[in-house]
């Protein structure tokens, strides 16, 4: 899959290996995809982001608040709650039984020979692949940073819910693939 990706899509991948190492975390996930495209100001994707107002404080914010709750997106959580089941009520509870951050994974010490290296989280993974997927819909050859930035769009959770609060719809991300191909 990696050979149909375009310079700019190579450099957001190498760039989301270098935010999880910086964060040190043991995968890397949708959060260093999207934070390696914010942070590239020169690639379309990043330009985009950056007149919509999006932010990598915001974005790592959104994670952290996401972790402390498990994984869970606030979407997730309040359809959690729509059924009866309070997610802050439940992280509240496990806190002052086990300490702040409880629900929180912790990072994993890798020994051998895959030490250094960090997989790709299974969210990540499908990230990936709808921005393939998006790249042969569009009848693009390669996959480009608006393919992926798009693929975090339509995917649900943290990334998604974070670039829907400002503004970033699929139409608009949709409209500078074309006007780029």
């Amino acid at each position: 899959m990696f050979e149909r990706f375009a310079a700019d899509t190579r450099r957001a991948v190498r760039q989301a290996v270098e935010e999880a190492r910086r964060q040190e975390r043991d995968e890397i996930g949708e959060e260093h995809l999207l934070l390696a495209l914010l942070r590239d100001r020169t690639g379309e994707a990043g330009a985009l982001l950056a007149g919509r107002g999006v932010r990598s404080a915001e974005v790592e914010d959104a994670y952290a608040r996401s972790r402390r709750r498990g994984g869970l997106s606030e979407a997730e959580s309040d359809s959690l709650h729509g059924i009866g089941i309070d997610v802050r009520e439940v992280m509240a509870a496990v806190e002052r039984s086990h300490g702040a951050e409880a629900l929180v994974r912790r990072r994993r010490r890798r020994r051998g020979l895959f030490a250094g290296h960090r997989p790709f989280t299974a969210e990540a993974k499908a990230v990936l692949e709808r921005s393939l997927r998006e790249a042969l819909e569009h009848g693009d050859r390669s996959v480009r940073e608006l393919h992926l930035l798009l693929a975090l769009r339509t995917g649900g959770g943290v990334a998604a819910e974070v670039l829907a609060e400002r503004g970033v719809d699929y139409a608009a991300v949709l409209s500078s693939v074309r006007r780029s191909a």
